[in-house]
């Protein structure tokens, strides 16, 4: 992935473009991560490509790539209480908000991964499929990848039982094996958990 395939937009008279992707959409508990990303022109970062194509190892040198690089980032959670309060797609459209009002900078378009506009007052465009197509957007994807795993790792060590630093919070058999035998514990999203509630 290059900068030529935003360069339509470039061409477009935009000149600061914001790439916005989240992670931890799908999990079972945690929070959900999203970042915003304004690439310069001539960056260089020729093994980005969407997070979930990524071995782990690549994800985190190009955290530290992309971080160096970058005209501009920002990162920020929404904690597991607000998605049981207003729902997934609510507290991760709220986030793409926040992530864009954290940035330094002020871009003049906000690309977004998927097809759910978080209604910014920025000029706005969802692309599907996004992280795969847009370097913006590739590189939001891994700042919040990374962010947020190593996030469940420090959780890990909190409730050890959990094994939280292996599955991120995904509901893997050894993650629901963990919830049956012990319950669900602060960081479990609850909404996403009646099975083990009866809510």
């Amino acid at each position: 992935m290059d900068a030529s395939s935003a360069e339509l937009f470039f061409q477009d008279g935009f000149e600061l473009i914001c790439g916005v992707d989240e992670a931890g959409r799908g999990p079972l508990a945690g929070p959900v991560c999203v970042s915003a990303v304004i690439l310069p022109k001539d960056f260089d970062l020729p093994f980005l490509d969407d997070s979930k194509k990524l071995s782990e190892k690549r994800r985190e040198e190009l955290f530290d790539e992309i971080r160096r690089q970058a005209s501009d980032f920002s990162v920020v959670f929404v904690d597991e209480k607000r998605i049981d309060k207003v729902n997934i797609l609510q507290a991760t459209l709220q986030g793409m908000r926040m992530a864009v009002d954290g940035l330094t900078l002020s871009p003049d378009l906000v690309l977004v991964d998927g097809d759910r506009e978080p209604k910014l007052k920025i000029p706005t465009k969802c692309i599907v499929k996004g992280d795969s197509k847009i370097p913006a957007i590739a590189a939001a994807s891994v700042l919040a990848k990374v962010t947020r795993d190593r996030f469940m790792c420090e959780i890990g060590s909190q409730y050890p039982e959990y094994l939280f630093e292996k599955h991120k919070g995904y509901g893997t058999l050894q993650h629901m094996e963990a919830i049956s035998e012990f319950g669900l514990c602060d960081v479990h999203r609850r909404s996403f958990c009646k099975r083990w509630t009866g809510e």
